[in-house]
Parts: structure tokens; C-alpha cells; sequence
């Protein structure tokens, strides 16, 4: 099974292999600066688990863990 943004570790760099997810979540994820070939900073998770907090093209970023699912890393 392909590893997602969910799976990825605080601390670790991945780079965006590819985005699944219908068209308007998709676009969402897009919107945010998050499309192939970017990396991705997991800089902490929440204490529940949600949302993750990401550094992604310079900036900070929180996402829902459901979102982060829809991203496939490397």
C-alpha cells in the first residue's frame, strides 16, 4: 500500500508522489500549495491526532488528518 502524508513521522521531509480524492477535496489540497513534486515538512501533530502541522512552500499549514490521506508521499 502507498504511503501517505498521514503515515509520515514529525520531524520528516516527503515529497508529494500524488494526490488522490474526488474533485473539490482535490482542488482544496491544490489550492494549498500542495501538488507533485513539492515537499512537505511535518512539523507537529496535534495531541488527538488532529490537524497536522505542515511547512509547505515556505509557509505554515495545518491539515485534517482526512485530508491527509488523499496524499500519496515518497
Amino acid at each position: 500500500m502507498a504511503k501517505t502524508l498521514k503515515d509520515v513521522k514529525i520531524g520528516e521531509t516527503c515529497v508529494v508522489a500524488k494526490l488522490h480524492g474526488e474533485g473539490a477535496v482535490k482542488r482544496r489540497i491544490m489550492d494549498m500549495g500542495i501538488t507533485k513534486g513539492v515537499e512537505i515538512y511535518v512539523r507537529k501533530v496535534a495531541p488527538l491526532g488532529d490537524p497536522m502541522e505542515l511547512t509547505v512552500r515556505g509557509y505554515e499549514l495545518s491539515l485534517r488528518k482526512a485530508d491527509a490521506e488523499n496524499i500519496e508521499v515518497q
